[in-house]
């Protein structure tokens, strides 16, 4: 009996021979996947460029823009999907050549489906595994980004230089994204002061952090009149 993958996933096929390429669509969409297919190089280069999709399968040997041609352009254009390489051509230097070509596993013709499906469960399990460890490591509000290793702020692309306050400060707020930060919950986390000191340090520094971040962006970092701030890309 078959095993289903629990979750379905796009996967986009390049294969030009009609009959395999059907045979996969119909094997994966069995396992609960969701299958496209696509018959020639060129055609399947813009389709991955213009669609999401959770992994490509490949045929090496491809009308119009071959499987090496084509998976090496995605990765020129910084697409990381993962990728299957398939081909009749199975020797060791055949793989290296795939795999150099940005590849992340190469099945050689003739395959089973079950491999095939195996294979596949594998890298999407690689793939949210990077993704789960790469979302630990930073955070988004829009177009803010933290990365809470390196502490390096951008907006749009742009360095925000902070003191180190200031980013405490901000990686409270994006913590609590979208939601009302009070300035007692800022003072006991930020400052570790477990009462008011009856100063304005938390509206001196909101300000400059503010400023800051909204050089020329639209405004991300709310006032919430008598309650405190809210970081959100929309008001």
């Amino acid at each position: 009996m078959m095993e289903r993958i629990a979750v379905a996933r796009k996967i986009l096929i390049v294969e030009d021979d009609a009959a395999s390429a059907e045979l996969i669509a119909r094997g994966l969409g069995a396992a609960g996947l969701s299958p496209e297919t696509c018959p020639d190089g060129r055609l399947g280069l813009a389709r991955a460029r213009s669609e999401s999709f959770d992994l490509w399968i490949f045929d090496r040997m491809l009308p119009g823009l071959d499987g090496l041609g084509l998976l090496s352009a995605l990765r020129e254009a910084g697409l990381r999907t993962p990728a299957i390489m398939l081909s009749a051509l199975g020797t060791v230097d055949d793989k290296v050549t795939g795999l150099a070509a940005g590849a992340d596993d190469y099945l050689a013709k003739p395959f089973s489906l079950a491999e095939l499906r195996a294979r596949i469960s594998a890298l999407l399990r690689r793939a949210e595994r990077s993704a789960a460890e790469l979302q630990a490591t930073r955070l988004a509000v829009g177009d803010l980004e933290i990365d809470l290793l390196t502490r390096v702020v951008t907006r749009a692309g742009r360095r925000v230089p902070l003191v180190s306050r200031e980013y405490h400060l901000l990686e409270f707020l994006a913590r609590h994204a979208g939601e009302v930060v009070t300035r007692t919950m800022m003072l006991e986390h930020v400052w570790n002061c477990r009462f008011d000191p009856g100063s304005n340090v938390v509206d001196v520094h909101v300000g400059r952090l503010r400023r800051k971040l909204e050089d020329g962006e639209p405004p991300i970092l709310h006032t919430v009149r008598g309650a405190g701030y809210r970081l959100a890309a929309e008001g």
